[in-house]
């Protein structure tokens, strides 16, 4: 694989990764939780016009050295995107490494105003379902597959089928499983997660942690430790890190310190994700070229104690986190 970013190992033994990725989430789909999104993608929210976006992006990232995607069968047309990108470059496996999700179900049916935009179904007649369409259209570049947003309570962790499916997945095509978590306990959902069925099942973890919500970060240092490779979402809490986000003393300190360093407050943020040590992937979720290039600066930040120590000061609790967060609206 060749890039200009570090490259690493995606835990014990997985296939070299950048450390910043892209994820797909707000590009995939018409519509998505990030603040200003809508503003970003106007009102011209055909497939063509959506496609020719996501297809800009990753242009963006590939000349960044970015060679690890991040997609969904839930985000639209996401995984179709990204495989006439990667089919029109030529690409490989050995050029990328490329993971999706199953366990949402795209119900919007590319309308921006619809009331839900997906639907959770983690049955084991879904992932059956969609591990086929995935493969269909992902096969020559997917390296992992994850159940999208594991909690203990949908019961995912202990349905015996899907995790029987998930391990003939891997027997059967080669792939790492994985799981994503969400929710102001997905820390639990890691540990569960790691020691599950005597440990070493799951290849991959990936979680919501960033200067808002880093509770998550002693259980992914614990799944790294394990070997599983760690991916981090969400790295700008939804635009919260971002030029967009609400006035205040978080903006302001954030800010504050973002202009100390001659850089952006995105960068920073993304930044202080790089140099957690148990941390293989932060996700950029850009929905634009221009946010990509500036999430891309962090790669070239180094902290000094003092911005590390002020940084650290953001950290809310959970709950209230996770419900600003489900306040936020698709546009």
């Amino acid at each position: 694989m060749d890039s200009t970013l570090p490259l690493r190992s995606l835990g014990h033994a997985g296939p070299q990764v950048t450390r910043l990725g892209l994820g797909l989430a707000a590009l995939g789909r018409p519509s998505y939780h990030n603040l200003g999104h809508g503003s970003d993608v106007g009102e011209v929210r055909t497939v063509d016009a959506l496609k020719a976006r996501c297809h800009a992006v990753l242009d963006a990232a590939w000349d960044q050295g970015v060679r690890y995607f991040d997609v969904a069968r839930s985000y639209g047309l996401g995984e179709s995107f990204l495989a006439d990108w990667l089919d029109a470059r030529g690409l490989t496996r050995d050029d990328v490494t490329v993971g999706s999700k199953w366990g949402y179900v795209y119900t919007a049916d590319w309308r921006d105003d619809a009331a839900v935009h997906e639907v959770k179904d983690h049955s084991v007649a879904n992932l059956l379902r969609q591990q086929d369409e995935s493969w269909a259209l992902l096969s020559p570049w997917l390296a992992t597959y994850s159940i999208h947003s594991a909690t203990l309570e949908s019961g995912v962790l202990d349905d015996d089928a899907v995790l029987d499916a998930l391990a003939r997945l891997r027997a059967e095509r080669g792939l790492r499983v994985g799981l994503t978590v969400t929710g102001a306990n997905q820390a639990d959902v890691v540990r569960r997660a790691i020691a599950l069925r005597g440990g070493g099942f799951f290849d991959v973890v990936q979680a919501t942690c960033n200067l808002l919500e880093p509770s998550v970060l002693p259980a992914l240092i614990e799944a790294h430790d394990a070997g599983l490779g760690v991916v981090v979402k969400e790295s700008l809490a939804n635009g919260r890190l971002t030029p967009r986000a609400a006035h205040g003393p978080t903006r302001d300190l954030l800010f504050e310190n973002a202009a100390q360093l001659d850089t952006t407050p995105d960068a920073l943020a993304i930044a202080w994700l790089l140099e957690q040590d148990a941390i293989d992937v932060v996700l950029s979720g850009a929905a634009t070229a221009d946010q990509l290039l500036s999430h891309a600066r962090a790669t070239q930040l180094r902290l000094d104690d003092a911005t590390r120590a002020a940084l650290g000061t953001l950290a809310t609790r959970p709950a209230d986190y996770w419900a600003a967060r489900r306040a936020l609206p698709w546009t």
